[in-house]
């Protein structure tokens, strides 16, 4: 861990500047501002059988001064949440998602356990508990009409995979915590699944037929003792998983170094932060991921995977409504930078490609006409190092979560 930390701290340490920066104001009110998503609602609810869900329709326009271009327009998503108490301590949730009409998932599906007031155990398809969107993904909890791009390239959300640990809530303490032992990423099952344009994102075994050749651990704490406050310190620890190892013998010595060489060690570790002040919103967040066995992998499946992965972003939006005593809806604008590169670092065997080091501002507006019924429009301009000039394109949307 030391030489992992001794890679991150650079980066750390200026966006631990930043988000700490947003409880300035703060101090002095330590209302509890615990925030839940929709399952963690269900988990809350004193009846046998609830419902829950949320959805979002999408459009999106490509602008280009020298092109036309098709606009898309998309159900991207609609979700369903099923939950049962079958008593005051064993619960059930469920969460059903269909993908752009045609796709079905099951995005979460686990038993929890109430040992007391402080301890849970939950074991099944979960989420895994990085950054913030991973798990509050419902489209009336964030601004634009399209998730951060570091929750898809650094942290793949919607991330989930099946394991079994302990979460709860220290009240006393001010803290929420989480800590799971979960299949990893299917690295390699034939062809290799990670690379430099899309990172880990296509290693997701989605609780589908997922195997297993070494568990993982990942975990989170959060904290939110002070009025309009949270933050949240997250990790991912372990190895990728392949098939190599299935049926091998563990004294054939050239059988195992083949398949040692389809499997990447990982380590990514998180922070975030959110904060509100009257109508001021400000949250931020960063990844780091630094892999190990890189060269070989890369070597074996002829891909071209860095050694680490990086993304962050800031962002900033002001409910204008806020002291308006006759209207009870939110009109935020908003500004989100945002930096990512899936080749922070790379071996002696594949090059850097400047392609990968992206830098995207997101600005718009979210109308929330409740607090759970959102209309949205945001322009976007990325750009890698290996380009010229921003890539623009046009989103607007509504969503609803219940």
């Amino acid at each position: 861990m030391k030489l992992i930390w001794e890679k991150m701290k650079k980066n750390l340490l200026s966006v631990l500047l930043a988000i700490g920066s947003m409880g300035v104001f703060a101090q002095e009110d330590n209302t509890n501002q615990l925030q839940q998503n929709t399952a963690q609602r269900l988990l809350n609810s004193n009846q046998g059988l609830t419902i829950g869900g949320y959805g979002e329709v999408h459009f999106n326009q490509p602008v280009s001064s020298d092109t036309y271009n098709n606009g898309t327009l998309d159900v991207h998503r609609v979700v369903m949440l099923f939950g049962y108490n079958f008593n005051e301590r064993t619960q059930f949730v469920t969460e059903l998602e269909f993908e752009h009409v045609s796709e079905v998932y099951v995005e979460q599906a686990f038993i929890q356990y109430k040992i007391n007031n402080s301890i849970n155990f939950r074991g099944g398809l979960m989420l895994i508990p990085m950054g913030i969107v991973n798990e509050y993904h419902e489209p009336n909890t964030f601004n634009g009409v399209e998730r951060p791009l570091i929750d898809k390239y650094i942290a793949p959300s919607t991330w989930r995979e099946i394991g079994a640990g302990f979460t709860g809530t220290v009240l006393p303490a001010s803290l929420r915590y989480q800590a799971y032992v979960v299949n990893g990423f299917n690295g390699y099952d034939g062809s290799g699944k990670f690379g430099g344009k899309n990172g880990l994102r296509k290693g997701r075994q989605k609780g589908a037929e997922s195997y297993i050749s070494s568990p993982n651990f990942t975990g989170k704490v959060e904290y939110f003792g002070i009025r309009g406050l949270n933050i949240g310190v997250s990790g991912y620890f372990g190895d990728s998983q392949s098939t190599m190892y299935d049926g091998i013998s563990k004294s054939d010595k050239e059988a195992v170094a083949a398949a040692d060489s389809s499997v990447i060690s990982m380590a990514m570790v998180g922070i975030d932060g959110r904060y509100t002040y009257g109508g001021l919103q400000l949250r931020g967040q960063y990844y780091y991921s630094a892999l190990s066995n890189t060269e070989q992998y890369n070597e074996f499946t002829g891909s071209d995977l860095g050694s680490a992965l990086m993304g962050y972003y800031l962002e900033a939006g002001y409910n204008i409504f806020k002291h308006l005593d006759n209207v009870k809806t939110d009109l935020v604008p908003f500004v989100r930078y945002e930096k990512y590169n899936t080749h922070q670092k790379v071996e002696d065997n594949i090059l850097q490609n400047d392609a990968y080091k992206k830098t995207a501002i997101t600005t718009g507006l979210t109308w929330k006409m409740t607090q759970n019924a959102v209309l949205k429009a945001d322009m976007q301009f990325v750009k890698s190092a290996a380009d010229d000039e921003y890539s623009k394109i046009f989103n607007a949307g509504f969503g609803i979560m219940f």
